[in-house]
């Protein structure tokens, strides 16, 4: 499985921006995809999830402002990023879980300042 993330860029507080990741490869064995992301000086985080089928989890700091969504026709996942805060500023990752374990994409830059 390979996964391509981009989207990211700068954005003002209070803005949304939408970053997006295409999978690739043995696309059919992938049980859930996720959001993580790390922030200057912080550890990376698990942001959302989202199972095949649709069952979605969010960390607390995002819920209500974030959306993990996939489209699979376009083995595409997509996360929603509403109101958002400097602290959100960080490097997204998506990754894919399966039997063989954990693949990541590489990341994409979310900077939210004014």
């Amino acid at each position: 499985v390979q996964l391509q993330a981009s989207g990211g860029g700068l954005v003002q507080p209070g803005g949304s921006l939408r970053v997006s990741c295409a999978v690739s490869g043995s696309i059919s064995s992938v049980n859930a995809m996720g959001w993580y992301r790390q922030g200057p000086g912080k550890q990376r985080e698990l942001v959302a999830t989202i199972t095949t089928g649709g069952a979605t989890t969010y960390v607390g700091s995002v819920k209500g402002r974030f959306t993990i969504s996939r489209d699979n026709a376009k083995n595409m996942v997509y996360l929603q990023m509403n109101s958002l805060k400097p602290e959100d500023t960080a490097v997204y990752y998506c990754a894919a879980g399966g039997p063989w374990g954990t693949r990541w994409g590489q990341g994409t830059l979310v900077t939210v300042s004014s």
